[in-house]
């Protein structure tokens, strides 16, 4: 059964940093594409970065520059650096692995971006 545990997340000042990390059991980790989601205030889940099993990343435009995403898997978890946080950060953050056509999801992690 697959299992994604987030942690990491909380409040932090504009223009800070914050690292998320989500460790997968149930599968193979290492031979699978894993992903973050953000879901921003008001608007539907978005897809923010992702990594390939190859460490090939993407990234959504408004966060390039300040996420890095990267993945460890000797260790079964992919993370989330997030620095130059701005206050449209703020909301819960999910990680995801798309494996055989089935969407699994971590329980989401709350990011607030506030003074």
């Amino acid at each position: 059964q697959v299992h994604l545990v987030e942690s990491g997340g909380g409040l932090v000042q504009p223009g800070g940093s914050l690292k998320l990390s989500c460790t997968g059991s149930g599968f193979t980790f290492s031979k699978h594409t894993m992903r973050w989601y953000h879901e921003f205030p008001g608007k539907e889940r978005e897809m923010v970065a992702e990594i390939s099993s190859t460490g090939r990343t993407q990234y959504l435009a408004s966060v390039e520059g300040r996420f890095v995403i990267s993945r460890d898997n000797a260790k079964n978890t992919v993370y989330l650096q997030m620095n130059s946080l701005k206050r449209e950060d703020t909301g819960p953050y999910y990680c995801n692995a798309p494996i055989d056509r089935t969407e699994y999801w971590g329980q989401g992690m709350m990011v607030i971006v506030s003074s």
